[in-house]
Parts: C-alpha cells; structure tokens; sequence
C-alpha cells in the first residue's frame, strides 16, 4: 500500500498519542483494534483497517505487560498490519519484527529511565515541583515522540526498501507468513483464557462456544448481547450475595455485642 507524505505524517501523530497512552495505559487507545481501525481509516480503508484490528487484537489479546516485561508492541503491529498491504492475516506475521523491534525500544527505556529516579527523589525532597514535574514527564515526551519517529521511517521513509523486500519473498515465506497470521489468533486467545480462566466461568464458555457455532447470524452481535445479559446476572447475583453477607455480618456482631435496643 501507497502511503503518501501526509498520510505518514498523519499516521506518525496518531502514533505519538497512542505511544503515550501505552506509556501511560490510560484510555487504551493503543490496543490494535482501535489502532487497526484508526489507520486504516486515515489511509483510506477502513475495511481493511476493522478487519485487521479483529484479527490483530485476538493475536494480542492473551499479551499483558508484567511488571518491567514487555510483549511485541501492540502499535506498531497494528500499523504495520495495515500498512503492509498484505491480508490481514499474512501481514500479522509480516509485522511482527517491526512489533518486536519497538518491543526491545521500550525496553531500552525502562532501564535508561530508571538513572531518574534518584533526580526525581532529590526535587521531591526539596519540594522543586516544577523541576519534579519536569522529569516526570520527560519519559512520557521521549517514548512518544520516539512512536512518531519510528512509525514515520516504517511507514513512509522505508516505503521503497520494504516493497523491494516484500516483492523479492519467495512464495513459500508469504505462505507461511499467512499460516503464522491465522495461528496466532488462536494462540493469543488460548493465552488469554489460561490467565482468566476460572471453573466458574467454565459454562459461560462453553454457552458462547455453542452460539457462536451453532446459531447461523452474520456477525458476532448476538453473542457480544448474550455476554453483556450473562455479566449482568452475574453482577446483580454477586451484589446480592454481598448484601446478604453484611446482613449476616452485622446481625452476629448484635448478637455478640447484645445490640444497641436492648437497654443493657
């Protein structure tokens, strides 16, 4: 896919805000669905872009940062998915070593930024507020403006490297590419059960499994309803047990402490 100076431009500040809210992991406007969907909206395609952030987002979905690990890059997976110009599936696979690559970027950072903290210490000890909020922020500014700068060079710079790379592949590495693509979905959501999984949500599971099989409809809708139905029962049913737990709690504590009414 062709992608023209403003459009890099465009789509470099997209990846700023969305580098800063990965930094941040405040509104999560990086997670590929939404970044799938907003590229490829500015280049033209939003399709493409809706189709790519349903598959890329399945591949991430089970991929959570941990402490001071990182996982690919969920931004730049999904630009690069898009940008490829490749299907969705093939491109998941085709976008992982820009993925990758940002992944040990970021990484990089946690360690350099951490020689902060010490500074940071010292204003907060002499109430330097303005000095304090400086370095606070520093990071936030240097990660984002780093999306912007890797995205521009991956999207539009490097536009003529990556179509000689792309065009010399032998057939048998886009195949394999697509394969790669169509697992990793799987492989993403597998993860993300293993993590979330819990024996009592094991028939809402298996409920969603059967409907989404079994039941003939042109999009996932109807099961996204009967999940919205299932966590509202599950919600109320809890809020109920919570209420009758305090109930129970403070009838044994009048019991045990002879209660307020009976004039002793």
């Amino acid at each position: 896919m062709t992608v023209s100076l403003g459009q890099g431009l465009i789509i470099s500040l997209f990846a700023i805000i969305a580098g800063a809210d990965f930094w941040l992991e405040g509104f999560y406007i990086f997670r590929p669905m939404i970044v799938c969907t907003i590229t490829g909206l500015l280049l033209g395609d939003l399709r493409l872009g809706i189709i790519a952030g349903g598959l890329t987002e399945l591949a991430f979905a089970g991929l959570t940062p941990v402490g001071g690990t990182q996982p690919p890059n969920p931004i730049m997976a999904g630009i690069m998915n898009v940008v490829s110009g490749h299907s969705p599936a093939t491109a998941i696979g085709w976008s992982l070593p820009f993925s990758i690559l940002m992944q040990y970027i970021v990484l990089f950072y946690y360690s350099a930024f951490s020689l902060l903290t010490k500074k940071a210490m010292e204003y907060a000890g002499k109430a330097e507020t303005k000095k304090f909020t400086g370095i606070v922020l520093a990071p936030t500014f240097i990660v984002a403006l780093t999306y912007g700068i890797f995205t521009f060079l991956c999207v539009y710079s490097a536009q003529a490297p990556m179509s000689q790379l792309v065009n010399a592949m032998p057939g048998w590495l886009s195949h394999g590419f697509e394969i790669a693509g169509g697992i990793l979905p799987a492989v993403g959501f597998a993860m993300l059960l293993k993590n979330m999984l819990k024996n009592k949500y094991v028939p809402y599971l298996l409920l969603g499994f059967t409907a989404a099989c079994f039941i003939k409809f042109g999009n996932l809708m109807p099961v996204a309803v009967i999940g919205i139905a299932l966590a509202m029962i599950e919600f109320e049913r809890a809020k109920k047990d919570r209420d009758t737990n305090e109930k129970l709690r403070e009838i044994e504590q009048n019991a045990n402490s002879g209660g307020d009414n009976d004039g002793i």
